[in-house]
């Protein structure tokens, strides 16, 4: 998922997204908010399908 796209789910969550934040540290605030575990970039698989699954587990490739 693109900076433009997480920014913009990041504004409707209430999410910092100043310049300089990395990307993880954004997804992973958004993903507290809506109530989950802030695991972005942590895991080696994944056992729910979240909205940043693909992103996530593509980043450990």
């Amino acid at each position: 998922m693109k900076m433009q796209e997480i920014r913009k789910i990041a504004r409707y969550w209430k999410v910092d997204t100043k310049i300089g934040r990395f990307k993880k540290d954004i997804v992973r605030d958004i993903q507290v908010r809506e109530g989950n575990s802030p695991c972005f970039g942590t895991k080696e698989t994944c056992e729910n399908d979240c909205l940043w699954k693909a992103d996530c587990l593509s980043s450990k490739q």
